[in-house]
């Protein structure tokens, strides 16, 4: 089961999420989509799919904030768990990508395996961030449906 858990604030992320998750699906893959994570809610295995902007002066946007807190104060076990981070950002702020830079160090130090390296993508040169996430998805379907 791929968990994708979004962090979103004008609904950006959640619409790359529902379109990760689709494209997952036709690949033959199982996906839940969590808009208003709850950390006791997802399981600690399996994978995750963390779809956020950055918010304000570098913030994680509201809904996934509480989440982010909890994982940071009460860490599950991540044995099990592998990870990718999708990150949305504006590069003309000095706080690009923020959230999802620091969620994905966050996730490597719990100790979660990464999947694929962190993919940034700037809505400078991607106003439509669907479009980026196309190739860096095929390679991470390649590296899940092992």
């Amino acid at each position: 089961m791929i968990h994708i858990i979004t962090g979103s604030t004008l609904g950006g992320a959640e619409y790359v999420g529902d379109h990760i998750s689709d494209v997952l699906q036709q690949a033959g893959l199982d996906t839940q989509i969590h808009n208003q994570p709850v950390l006791a809610d997802i399981p600690a295995q399996g994978t995750w799919l963390i779809v956020t902007s950055t918010h304000g002066a570098g913030d994680y946007p509201d809904n996934i904030q509480p989440f982010i807190n909890d994982l940071q104060q009460t860490p599950p076990n991540t044995q099990q768990l592998s990870y990718a981070v999708v990150a949305i950002g504006d590069s003309s702020y000095d706080t690009f990508c923020a959230a999802g830079k620091h969620a994905d160090d966050l996730l490597e130090d719990i100790g979660a395996t990464p999947i694929a390296d962190c993919l940034t993508i700037d809505i400078q040169h991607h106003p439509v961030p669907e479009d980026a996430v196309e190739e860096w998805l095929s390679e991470f379907i390649q590296r899940v449906a092992k």
